[in-house]
């Protein structure tokens, strides 16, 4: 016999936070290096040090990061709203910023909506059929 502890069983996560922490996480990744293009391009106005593009695009990249494992609440979604309306804002540094700003938060509306629909299909067929669980 082992004396290890039983594996705690794994939290069921619907389908609402698994689709927002994958598009938080791929939309990290392209607010990094819209960092990048703001800092090469010189995009910000004069007197703010051009590499503050690098640290604002990091910073967003990481709370983006951070907001995916928190997308499990309300107030999760809501930051994350907040996040897409944060990169949006970038749209007026560099245009090509705003295209980033729809996809993602046509992508991230469609993450929220779409998978709270599901979760709730799901919670009602479990319901209705309580023996196929």
């Amino acid at each position: 016999m082992s004396d290890a502890p039983a594996a705690r069983p794994r939290r069921v996560r619907g389908a609402a936070e698994s689709l927002a922490s994958i598009v938080l996480a791929f939309e990290s990744v392209i607010v990094f290096l819209a960092g990048l293009v703001v800092f090469g391009l010189d995009a910000l106005p004069a007197g703010i040090e051009p590499w503050w593009g690098i640290v604002v695009g990091s910073v967003l990249a990481v709370l983006m990061i951070v907001t995916g494992r928190f997308v499990r609440y309300t107030w999760g979604i809501a930051l994350g709203w907040a996040l897409q309306v944060v990169v949006g804002f970038g749209a007026f540094l560099e245009p090509a910023i705003g295209l980033v700003a729809i996809v993602f938060g046509a992508l991230y509306a469609y993450a929220t909506i779409k998978g709270s629909a599901l979760d709730r299909r799901n919670a009602r067929l479990r319901d209705e059929h309580p023996d196929n669980n």
